[in-house]
């Protein structure tokens, strides 16, 4: 379990085009500690040019993860990539490219103790709460969150449904950070909420 400073994750949705993404995340980025890249339609040269639009926005690599593509990750030197569980093992990825920092994306203990054990930096574990991008899946919930953050000592960083009003339960239940979607990129006042979460998570 980590106890250190709450991190916020911005996670890119698939519905914005990348310079809607990119203004958004200028917006946020004093606020935010990294911001994924996860554009499942992406080639890899689309995600070359997604990393270019960012940093025209000074969005700095070393705040900036890509989805999946830890080839795209080395030749643009973002800060590091999130393994899904059809990617690259996180052995292989830490052995040939120690720059990266690797997180890996877990649905339960197991899963969570194999990817520290292998060496990843930290974990995404979700979905939390209920959430229109996991439509008809059951959210795993705060217990179950507990039971992962306990097992472990790299971050676990909370996904799924995760708002102002229960980002508290999440931190209690051991959570290193939160990655939000839908709570910031499609909030009326982008700025307002990411303060809401902020004031939230330093108040733990």
């Amino acid at each position: 379990m980590n106890r250190g400073k709450a991190e916020i994750h911005v996670i890119s949705n698939g519905k914005l085009t990348m310079e809607q993404f990119a203004h958004k995340a200028a917006i946020l980025e004093p606020y935010v500690d990294y911001f994924h890249l996860r554009e499942k339609t992406f080639t890899a040269q689309d995600l070359l040019e997604a990393v270019e639009v960012l940093k025209v926005q000074r969005i700095p690599t070393s705040k900036i993860i890509i989805n999946d593509r830890v080839d795209v990750a080395a030749v643009s030197m973002t800060a590091g990539v999130q393994l899904a569980y059809h990617s690259l093992a996180v052995e292989a990825v830490k052995a040939h490219f120690p720059m990266l920092k690797v997180g890996k994306s877990v649905h339960s203990v197991e899963e969570a103790v194999d990817a520290e054990g292998a060496g990843a930096d930290y974990l995404l574990y979700g979905h939390i709460f209920p959430t229109q991008s996991k439509p008809g899946l059951s959210p795993r919930g705060i217990g179950n969150l507990e039971k992962v953050a306990r097992a472990v000592s790299i971050p676990v960083i909370a996904i799924g449904g995760i708002k102002p009003e229960n980002a508290g339960q999440v931190m209690d239940a051991g959570a290193g950070g939160i990655a939000i979607m839908s709570g910031l990129l499609e909030a009326e006042d982008p700025l307002i909420s990411i303060k809401n979460y902020v004031k939230l998570l330093g108040s733990r």
